[in-house]
């Protein structure tokens, strides 16, 4: 394990990508020889380059594992590398990519699957997980769960373990800085959400929310963090509710660690998840969680500790756990600084890598 590969052609950023990334950083600091291979077009193939991570151009479809001429390029790359491992996360790019990395004689062939859903029992995917994967780690106990559902014969149990997303604690140097837009517009207690506006994180669910809120007279303002297909739909569904001055849709924030800074609750309502890391980046500063019990969540979020697993999708009970916070701010205080010691406990990023690195070398 001395040339190690990280395989992403996605195009646009994302949780993957910001793994990808963050890995390819740390595992370069340990004294790896690191490359990335990306769209040449992606936000990955530029951090990447800005970090001074060689990056490989590749370009893969849902269908590439069926071009040959596409395996045999791949194939080529990874010789001319050397590449000993290679890493990845998505799904056609470990068809296409796993394929060829086996065929070139790559070592160490790893998919980090980082969704908990179920894998289907394709005829590709019994060989892949089978026949060319020789590691597969799960974001979450749960994600694990999910990839055997359907593939637990064509899988060695030594070849698959959970393995937490971790987050570099000594990148926050700052915890006090706030971001303009909320100071601006802010009143009453501070709600927060990050993410894709897309479906699947329960957006629409959180306005309702907000509505409740908004009916019981309490002061709030919610923040939403993110762009997607969504936007124009949910900011109808604020204008509709009368919600303009208590749900704000920021769009794109750059800095994510003054958003974080300037909430005092992160509202987490995504109705499925493999892991939800933008939960650890609000507990890291101390921000208690409000969310649902689903998939992974209860493996980051100790309900009546770091904050409230409520069940889903119960409305009702999600806005009197916003409210009970809101009208104790010592115990938000308490729950916000136990959800630190829960992240310095379970996902410091130099720990994950080491687990990562000592499951790779495992024969």
């Amino acid at each position: 394990m001395n040339n190690i590969c990280f395989f992403n052609s996605i195009k646009f950023w994302g949780g993957g990508e910001k793994l990808h990334l963050e890995n390819a950083v740390e595992f370069k600091k340990k004294g790896y020889n690191v490359v990335v291979f990306s769209n040449p077009d992606s936000p990955l193939r530029e951090k990447a380059d800005s970090e001074n991570i060689k990056t490989v151009p590749v370009s893969i479809s849902n269908l590439s594992f069926l071009n040959p001429f596409k395996i045999l390029k791949l194939k080529k790359t990874y010789r001319k590398e050397n590449i000993d491992t290679v890493i990845f996360s998505a799904s056609q790019d470990l068809k296409a990519g796993g394929i060829a990395a086996k065929l070139a004689g790559v070592k160490n062939i790893v998919y980090m699957r980082g969704l908990a859903s179920p894998i289907k029992a394709s005829f590709i995917n019994k060989i892949i997980f089978k026949n060319i994967l020789t590691h597969i780690i799960a974001n979450s106990d749960e994600t694990k769960r999910m990839i055997l559902q359907n593939l637990n014969e064509y899988i060695d149990s030594k070849k698959i373990k959970t393995i937490y997303h971790g987050i570099n604690i000594n990148e926050i140097t700052d915890n006090t800085s706030i971001l303009k837009e909320i100071k601006e517009k802010k009143h009453g207690v501070i709600l927060g959400n990050a993410g894709r506006l897309d479906n699947g994180k329960g957006l629409k669910k959180l306005v309702a929310t907000a509505k409740k809120l908004k009916d019981r007279n309490i002061d709030f303002t919610l923040f939403i963090a993110g762009t997607g297909k969504l936007h124009s739909e949910l900011q109808t569904l604020i204008n509709n509710s009368n919600l303009q001055n208590y749900v704000i849709l920021l769009g794109f924030v750059k800095e994510m660690d003054k958003f974080m800074n300037s909430i005092d609750i992160f509202t987490f309502s995504s109705e499925s998840e493999g892991f939800g890391f933008v939960m650890v980046e609000a507990m890291v500063r101390k921000v208690p969680v409000v969310a649902f019990n689903i998939t992974s969540i209860p493996e980051i979020v100790e309900n009546n500790k770091t904050g409230f697993t409520v069940d889903y999708p119960n409305l009702d009970m999600f806005a009197n756990k916003i409210i009970y916070l809101i009208n104790n701010p010592d115990i938000r205080k308490k729950m916000g600084e136990e959800g630190l010691k829960t992240v310095k406990h379970k996902f410091i990023l130099s720990d994950k890598i080491t687990e990562i690195e000592n499951f790779i070398k495992t024969e």
